[in-house]
């Protein structure tokens, strides 16, 4: 994408003067229906109201005669196009009145169509922008993603540019028509009278020069705002992504200071711009008004003089009456082209060329770099803040297995700088015959790849993020999703015709036939680098994806009886409760054995959520439970307010009764209170005593509030729990049945159809280790495994531990199938080092060189080459050497 026009206008023209010349043209067209409804109601006035065509004493008049009188230069002459009609006085009028009317929807028709197609023109060239500006980030130096904030970025793109975008549609458009409205208004009021077509254009003139002096000191003002509020906004972010350190530090008073500070003197901004605002708001609103005082007295003089007819004094003021507002909205426009051209050009600095990576087309052939990896004369950035450190030169054959050695910062820095995420202070850096500065992105990206300690996790599945490296370039562009007016706007606004829903990866480059393939290739590869628990135990958690028809649910099904009879044959079949319609299971929250299933929204697994549903509350009081369950859940909220008395947060008794929060210990005390006052429930209260109970487990609570009674009374209050549920939009409830597959449990609980029992000594590392052994006897185990591929990794992978971000990184990396892989430091978080990096790379992509920062000397002699790159560098060593 290429950059920006530094002005405004240049970048409007460029990309829109096709729609604003038609645009415009549209306007010139409407003009003579404008000047015809000026003129009319003086027409109106004088034929037909005070009587001028009837004057010589004829009963009737000329009405819609056309004639076209030529100017001497052509002929000159009359020719008669249409005699007309011959009307009466009436007639006369209510034709005069018809014909206005008529020219007033003409005259809106055209204002609709001009005013629509702007908003088009605009949205598409806000929607070019936008899309603009992002292409442009992607194309941010290393330098300049280390300088610029994300916040600041992500504010220009959605918030900054919006008034910039509403303003292109307006920016020839609107002085094009209002400048020829208002002139073919003053012309008008000059063919009338000349002297009050001065007075107009007196005042116009000074309203267009005066007005728009004094609101220069707004925009600047307006300018300072701005940019105010940017670094508002970026420090907003520091504080949030600093979050810890201010709370560990407690320096949360001086930062609601520091802020404060900022907010005034954006208030004090603000106000001085309303003052001004305001004031130059009075003063043009005084010269409109004085005009119409002129007209009134000056065209009343000349009207008592007979200079000046009433219906011409009529017509004059009701021209002037169209004369202000076109004047206002060009003094307006003057003043926002102002501000956006301030905008613009603030944009266009922040993405500006010394911000940018040369332009290079995403196309070009693919090629093999070679050998050997060179450096001259390279000087690299000293981490540590030193001064800049001189490698010289450097050079080593390809393909090789490298550790950069001395292990450190320099070593580090070389690796980023080969990867292309640091830029060199000085020198060159080659393979074979190319340089890395100048090589073009996409081929740079195919033939070398990096993985470091901190992998860049985008919010999705696993799955997403390993195959992101994969998704380059679509292989066709079938666009499913696009509609003919989709592609035409996309083509109108520069944006890309690719579509999400095209085939981007390459099956057959990978050596896979399909999508399954390419998962199976997945697990392999994470098993390779111990992730393969990790994606059992995710696929566990995950919900079930197959049907209870289906062979692998069959399968699913088979496992589950067959654990059953094994836990029956061990002696251990108390190990897990099933669940049964018939009786209540212990392991369960009082909830889950309400309901007996799985809500359709997940939401309503949490209690407080189920708690306050209007048709759960009413099921349980046709069940004549509600009563019941608040009282359990008053008695639970008081034993853990005599617990939680005097207990700090972070207690591990919050651990173990996890059915509130040390933040909700004095919402719930001051419940408490309330009922002991008044005796009496609200429903807010109700909700939240009723939230307790059903979070209630007997076992692991041990309050004794259920007895078999209340237990037989929850297991027959299902049906009809069931049935009011059932009945509400995204409440059903998938129940529990032993022969089949519930959708919306994960697929350990449809392995186990139970629930554990946790008194049992070490009872879940049997049940893991039972539940693993049935899964590889019924072949479900890869199946698990490849469904743990859909977990979700948050945001920047928050939701994964460090280390399995760290190998996800380098599993990215591999897939690329990359001609040198470059890693930082990955084989820390590795079981067996180097030593099982080396080996899957050999593996996976043995062709691949790979050049590593590694953290120790033990890790170092664990590769066949080094490469020494510090302040004097030394030829490549063979480390049997």
């Amino acid at each position: 994408m290429r950059e920006l026009e530094p002005r405004l206008f240049s970048y409007i023209w460029r990309h829109s003067k096709r729609d604003q010349v038609a645009i415009c043209a549209v306007v010139l067209v409407s003009l003579p229906f404008y000047f015809a409804s000026l003129d009319l109601p003086k027409r109106i006035v004088n034929d037909a109201i005070t009587g001028r065509a009837f004057s010589h004493g004829q009963d009737t008049a000329t009405f819609l005669e056309i004639k076209v009188d030529w100017p001497a230069f052509l002929g000159g002459g009359r020719t008669e196009l249409f005699d007309g009609f011959q009307v009466d006085r009436l007639e006369l009028l209510l034709g005069l009145s018809l014909l206005f009317l008529g020219l007033v929807i003409v005259n809106g028709a055209f204002k609709f169509w001009i005013n629509l197609q702007k908003g088009i023109l605009g949205e598409r060239m806000l929607r070019r922008l936008r899309f603009q500006l992002f292409a442009l980030m992607l194309r941010f130096t290393p330098e300049a993603q280390s300088e610029v904030k994300s916040s600041e970025t992500a504010t220009i793109i959605r918030d900054e540019v919006e008034p910039i975008g509403s303003f292109i549609g307006d920016a020839i458009v609107v002085p094009a028509q209002l400048g020829t409205q208002a002139l073919t208004a003053l012309a008008f009021i000059l063919m009338q009278n000349v002297w009050l077509g001065l007075v107009a254009g007196g005042m116009v003139g000074v309203q267009m020069t005066v007005i728009p002096r004094l609101r220069r000191q707004i925009i600047v003002l307006s300018r300072k705002r701005q940019i105010a509020s940017r670094a508002f906004a970026g420090r907003v972010a520091e504080v949030l992504d600093g979050l810890p350190a201010v709370t560990l530090n407690n320096t949360g008073r001086w930062e609601r200071a520091e802020i404060g500070g900022r907010l005034y003197s954006l208030y004090d901004l603000r106000l001085r711009i309303y003052r001004r605002k305001f004031a130059v708001k009075y003063l043009n609103n005084l010269l409109a008004q004085v005009t119409p005082f002129l007209f009134y007295a000056i065209g009343g003089i000349f009207a008592l003089r007979g200079e000046l007819d009433i219906g011409q004094l009529v017509a004059v003021l009701a021209a002037y009456r169209d004369l202000p507002p076109p004047l206002k909205e060009l003094i307006d426009w003057d003043q926002q082209r102002l501000d956006v051209e301030v905008k613009y050009e603030t944009v266009a600095a922040h993405f500006g060329p010394d911000r940018l990576t040369p332009y290079q087309d995403d196309g070009g052939p693919s090629l093999t770099l070679g050998s050997p990896l060179s450096a001259e004369g390279l000087v690299l950035r000293d981490p540590r803040g030193g001064s800049a450190v001189d490698v010289g030169t450097v050079e080593i054959a390809l393909p090789a297995k490298v550790a950069l050695v001395p292990p450190g910062p320099i070593a580090q820095e070389f690796a980023l700088v080969l990867a292309g995420l640091q830029v060199a202070r000085g020198g060159t850096m080659r393979v074979g015959p190319y340089d890395l500065a100048t090589l073009p992105r996409s081929i740079f990206s195919s033939r070398v790849a990096f993985a470091g300690i901190t992998p860049v996790l985008f919010p999705g599945s696993i799955r997403d993020n390993l195959l992101y490296g994969l998704r380059v370039k679509p292989l066709s562009s079938r666009r499913l999703d696009f509609t003919k007016q989709r592609i035409r706007e996309a083509i109108q606004t520069g944006n890309p015709l690719d579509s999400i829903s095209d085939p981007w990866i390459d099956y057959d480059a990978l050596g896979v036939g399909d999508a399954d393939g390419l998962d199976a290739r997945l697990v392999d590869i994470l098993t390779r680098l111990g992730l393969g628990d990790d994606l059992y135990r995710y696929g566990l958690g995950a919900l079930s994806s197959v049907s209870h028809d289906s062979e692998v649910g069959q399968r699913v099904i088979g496992a589950r009886e067959h654990l059953r009879e094994h836990f029956e044959r061990q002696g251990l079949a108390g190990l897990v409760i099933p669940f049964s319609r018939g009786a209540y299971n212990e392991q369960a929250t009082l909830g889950e054995n309400l309901l007996f299933g799985v809500p359709r929204d997940p939401a309503l697994t949490e209690p407080l959520r189920l708690a306050a549903l209007p048709p759960f509350r009413m099921a349980l009081a046709r069940a004549r439970l509600l009563e019941d369950l608040d009282r359990m859940g008053v008695e639970i909220a008081r034993n853990l307010s005599e617990i939680f008395k005097d207990v700090p947060p972070g207690h591990p008794l919050f651990r173990r009764f996890s059915l509130i929060t040390p933040e909700m210990v004095p919402d719930y005390d001051a419940r408490l209170t309330r009922l002991t006052a008044t005796g009496r429930l609200t429903e807010k209260d109700s909700e939240a005593f009723l939230a307790l109970a059903l979070a209630y487990i007997e076992p692991r609570m041990r309050f004794g509030l259920l007895n078999p009674i209340l237990k037989a009374r929850i297991v027959g209050a299902r049906g009809i729990v069931q049935d009011a549920m059932n009945g509400e939009e995204n409440c059903d409830i998938e129940t529990y049945d032993p022969t089949r597959i519930n959708p919306r449990a994960s697929v350990l609980d449809n392995v186990l159809f139970g629930r554990i029992d946790t008194a049992r000594m070490h009872g879940e590392e049997i049940i893991q280790r039972e539940v693993l052994a049935v899964c590889r006897e019924f072949d479900l185990e890869n199946g698990i495994r490849r469904r743990g591929l859909e977990r979700q990794v948050g945001n920047r992978g928050i939701l994964l531990p460090e280390r399995v971000r760290v190998r996800l990184g380098l599993t990215r990396a591999l897939l690329r199938q990359p001609e040198i892989l470059v890693v930082d430091r990955v084989t820390d978080h590795l079981e067996g080092g180097a030593a099982t990096l080396l080996k899957v790379v050999e593996d996976i992509a043995p062709r691949a060189s790979v050049i590593a920062s590694v953290s120790g000397d033990a890790e170092t002699a664990l590769f066949p080459d080094t490469l020494r790159v510090e302040q004097t560098a030394e030829p490549l060593r063979n480390a049997a050497e």
